[in-house]
């Protein structure tokens, strides 16, 4: 697995993040288990519809080409569809009649169909989508989520799929700047690396919680910036320039510079190798065929 590095104005070490930041992760669970495939299984195309398991769990098989899934022909990716332009709840019938569009939701479809799959989606708050594939509701995670030390303690990491950068959002004329944002009040989406980070202590080269508010989406964190409740919000980049486009009339602005680098990957289960091992081979050729680029280059055009 590809762990690159990331790079934060800031921040000097991620290995000095602590673990606590793992406590709203839960407790490890044994691997999901019903469908038993390979990646030599033929393709499914039907439409899934969306829902939720409460399959029993079963052990991983061996690392022998085969896997198993939470439901038996189906593949359950928890996300939290806040999240433009990886995903987002579609103004009318979505990627295949689902609902969401969004790089990660036509991921996800074109790993099912490798897999020879049913994809189901499965809409929550940032939080539960990653305690969803530790509990064994879902299959996989994705949702713009980036690798991080604490969370490789709960979960595994596929190959990265593209690089995430985030940015600070401030209204127009403030005097926050990347360099002085720990003497601000911060909005973050909680759970996120960005609140990870920021809410760190200035030890560990973060803000202090005093200076970090976490919500529940980044709609939210950017309401509350136009509110003047906080005075700046950290997001990545794409979803900053959404909400930005969005709100021409709030006087918002982002800041010059980036302020993380870091990997985007999908996450499964800790110990779901087999599973893990196929959704890399899928994964690595949507990037051989092209697949990928040509996904990525739909939503986010090149500038």
């Amino acid at each position: 697995m590809n762990k690159e590095r990331y790079t934060m104005k800031n921040f000097k070490k991620l290995a000095a993040f602590a673990l606590a930041a793992t406590m709203s992760l839960g407790l490890l669970t044994a691997c999901g288990g019903g469908t038993t495939g390979t990646t030599e299984t033929p393709a499914n195309t039907e439409t899934p519809a969306s829902t939720e398991s409460t399959a029993p769990e079963t052990e991983t098989p061996a690392a022998d080409g085969t896997f198993t899934t939470v439901e038996d022909g189906k593949l359950i990716m928890s996300t939290n569809a806040t999240f433009p332009p990886y995903e987002m709840v579609a103004d009318g019938d979505g990627v295949n009649g689902s609902g969401y569009e969004g790089i990660d939701i036509e991921i996800a479809y074109a790993l099912a169909d490798k897999l020879g799959l049913e994809l189901v989606i499965d809409d929550m708050d940032f939080d539960a989508a990653l305690l969803a594939v530790q509990n064994n509701s879902a299959d996989m995670m994705l949702a713009g989520l980036s690798y991080s030390e604490e969370r490789d303690e709960v979960v595994d990491f596929s190959d990265p799929y593209a690089t995430g950068v985030q940015v600070v959002i401030v209204k127009e004329g403030s005097d926050v700047t990347l360099d002085n944002l720990g003497d601000y009040m911060i909005g973050t989406q909680r759970g996120t690396t960005g609140y990870l980070y920021a809410s760190d202590t200035p030890e560990n080269g973060g803000y202090g919680e005093d200076h970090v508010i976490g919500y529940d989406s980044g709609v939210t964190a950017v309401q509350e910036l136009i509110n003047g409740t906080i005075d700046a919000v950290i997001i990545d980049k794409q979803p900053a320039e959404a909400y930005v486009a969005a709100n021409p009339d709030a006087g918002l602005t982002i800041l010059p510079g980036n302020w993380v680098e870091e990997d985007y990957c999908l996450a499964v289960d800790e110990g779901n190798t087999a599973l893990l091992n196929a959704l890399n081979t899928a994964l690595n050729e949507l990037k051989s065929d092209g697949t990928l680029d040509e996904i990525v280059a739909k939503y986010i055009n090149a500038e």
